[in-house]
């Protein structure tokens, strides 16, 4: 009800304030791009690692059609239900593939940071997908081999591509209504910036979910602006604003411990 909503925005504000990765790491992360995808994917190993994702929970799932496989890092909840938190992480080669997507990717482990210190009732199952460039297939894959009840356990899929050029956006045309007004909650509350980007025709992982009717949405920073910079020799560290990067940052954090409170069981 009411109260409950109030409760739940209270503590979408009061998660600014607590267990922030600092700044300056979150741009050490940045600057760790690699210059072939097979090293952004033992660098995102690494990162999970430094970050505190080990052992079992930190795994390689080898992809069909695909040389690099998709990072898988878990950290276990108190349910059934999971949500996923994806970034790509192979690039095109026009230029440094910064913003376009090591600039999700590399969130990933901070954003596991964050969560790891506290209960929490889903299981958060963060990945870097291989080969989305070359047609989403590392997300399709991931996908498709689940079973229907691990569908079903997935309340909600956080897509992030190609974050800091701009505040943070979100897809709407192709987001869970659900999804989108719940960060439009936590970013209201928090005081940070969120404004709508319908990129068209382009599809990012979150599609992969959204055609198995699984509830996803898709944060970004690209404009019609900015667009021509994706895929470009201008894609560089230099093009990443890190004020609004990490105001990205910011959100997603508050964003997933919010969904955490808000949904905790499995779809019908």
């Amino acid at each position: 009800g009411v109260a409950r909503h109030l409760v739940l925005t209270l503590f979408a504000a009061a998660l600014i304030a607590t267990d922030q990765v600092p700044k300056a790491e979150i741009e050490r992360h940045l600057r760790a791009f690699e210059d072939t995808n097979f090293k952004r994917e033992l660098r995102l190993q690494s990162l999970f690692e430094e970050a505190g994702c080990t052992g079992d929970n930190l795994t390689e799932q080898r992809v069909k059609h695909a040389q690099a496989p998709n990072v898988i890092c878990t950290l276990t909840g108190s349910t059934g239900s999971q949500i996923i938190v994806g970034a790509h992480f192979d690039f095109v080669d026009r230029g440094k593939g910064v913003v376009d997507n090591w600039s999700g990717c590399s969130l990933l482990p901070s954003l596991f940071q964050g969560l790891k210190e506290t209960a929490h009732h889903h299981t958060f199952v963060f990945i870097g997908f291989t080969n989305e460039e070359e047609g989403l297939v590392g997300s399709h894959f991931y996908v498709h081999q689940l079973s229907k009840e691990a569908r079903r356990n997935i309340t909600a899929m956080v897509n992030l591509d190609s974050l800091g050029l701009t505040p943070t956006k979100m897809e709407q045309d192709r987001a869970d209504k659900k999804l989108i007004q719940a960060l439009a909650t936590v970013a209201r509350s928090s005081k940070l910036p969120l404004s709508v980007m319908n990129v068209h025709p382009a599809r990012s992982d979150s599609d992969s979910f959204q055609d198995s009717r699984i509830p996803a949405i898709c944060i970004h920073s690209v404009t019609t602006a900015t667009w021509p910079i994706l895929h470009s020799p201008r894609d560089q560290f230099s093009a990443i604003r890190l004020d609004d990067y990490y105001d990205t940052y910011l959100l997603v954090r508050a964003y997933l411990a919010y969904l955490d409170e808000l949904v905790t069981e499995p779809r019908p």
